[in-house]
């Protein structure tokens, strides 16, 4: 695959999140969230052969039928999330470039607050977010918290496996859809005889899916899964009117039962830091939403999510205002190059003890004029920030 890998190695030393290939057109990079075109267009021909390089096999009769793969691979040592397609111009690739760095709390910048919501021992947690707001790199985070702290016997099922997990303390097993089971549904149905503790289902996106996802919840298990969606309310929203009306007071019953809590992101652009950072919004299953979700009263959670600083709830503002008074941010290692395919993985973080933390925001300070450097592991020191904030941190470290 001399096309892919000459394009991914210089998509990877340029810092981009995303490679874009269509017969005839230039290659695009989309580098902080701005799309940039390079070099010469791209042959039909060499796309399809680039294609069916990747897609062997029963993977590429598949494609033929549906005209649409989704897949992950390693190309030029860099983890790969693949959607091969076609469009007008012949077959397409759109290549995600994930993270070569191990996803934690703390790697991708979150609150840490958000351990607390994989302490249950059952229930949903909903990340949702628009395309690209790393959805799931966050939900790995979530579940290499679990894995850094407890032994669990964790179960992902991913269309295609983005994030491979090493296990720590927990018991790990991951299942591609289409390659080790057939759908969703079949790996859900699966899963309740294979003893699980917690469930990792990537995407919600059929009804069926979403039925048999929260009737894991309610049963007994800590499910993670995802939603597109611009709001922690909208996710809800969304989930609900998968299912016909005369359905979705029962589906409003079992989330009001079984939710833990909605997080949505974004991603803001931080020059100072050189770095994208996301900006959460957090709906937490108190009482009060319980019972605005049993109503089916969807419209009222933004108002109980500005009135639910007490419950650990987020608002996009309230999260903005935290993250101004930051004073120390991780930043990933640079990308020179793309590393090789026998360069060996990455050493997962050693487990670390969870610190209890106050989930209050702090005043925002003005961002740092030049670009700080990163200390020898990473994370960046920024002056000023109040005091309490400054508390947390160093209790942080301490640990």
């Amino acid at each position: 695959m001399p096309l892919l890998d000459s394009l991914i190695r210089r998509a990877w030393s340029a810092g981009a999140s995303d490679l874009h290939l269509e017969p005839g057109l230039p290659p695009a990079l989309r580098v902080r969230g701005e799309l940039q075109v390079i070099g010469e267009p791209v042959g039909a021909q060499e796309l399809l052969a680039a294609a069916r390089a990747v897609a062997s096999g029963d993977l590429w009769a598949g494609f033929l039928e549906q005209r649409s793969l989704d897949l992950s691979r390693t190309i030029a040592g860099v983890r790969c999330r693949l959607n091969i397609f076609e469009t007008q111009r012949g077959v397409a690739l759109a290549v995600r470039l994930l993270t070569g760095f191990a996803a934690t709390l703390e790697t991708l910048n979150l609150h840490p607050s958000l351990g607390d919501l994989v302490e249950r021992s059952h229930g949903l947690v909903l990340i949702s977010g628009p395309t690209g707001s790393g959805k799931s790199t966050t939900m790995a985070a979530l579940v290499q918290e679990i894995n850094r702290h407890e032994a669990r016997h964790i179960i992902t099922i991913e269309q295609p496996i983005e994030h491979a997990l090493k296990p720590i303390k927990s018991f790990i097993r991951q299942r591609e859809v289409g390659r080790h089971t057939p759908s969703f549904e079949q790996a859900l149905l699966d899963s309740l005889r294979e003893d699980p503790d917690v469930l990792v289902v990537g995407e919600m996106r059929r009804p069926e899916t979403i039925r048999l996802t929260l009737d894991a919840a309610e049963t007994g298990h800590l499910v993670l899964t995802t939603a597109h969606s611009g709001s922690t309310t909208e996710a809800l929203q969304r989930v609900v009117a998968a299912f016909p009306p005369e359905q979705q007071a029962s589906v409003c019953a079992q989330l009001a039962e079984c939710l833990v809590a909605v997080v949505c992101q974004k991603l803001s652009y931080r020059p100072d830091l050189g770095i994208r950072v996301p900006v959460l919004e957090i709906l937490r299953g108190s009482d009060a939403v319980r019972a605005i979700i049993r109503g089916n009263n969807l419209s009222r959670l933004s108002s109980a999510i500005t009135t639910g600083g007490a419950d650990d709830m987020w608002t996009f503002e309230r999260y903005q205002r935290w993250l101004d008074g930051r004073t120390r941010f991780y930043t990933p290692p640079q990308r020179p190059a793309a590393p090789t395919a026998d360069e060996p993985e990455a050493a997962p973080l050693p487990p670390t003890p969870r610190k209890r933390v106050s989930h209050q925001p702090s005043a925002p300070q003005a961002a740092a004029a030049t670009p700080p450097a990163p200390s020898a592991d990473g994370v960046i020191e920024l002056g000023g920030g109040d005091e309490d904030l400054a508390s947390i941190l160093a209790e942080l470290d301490r640990g």
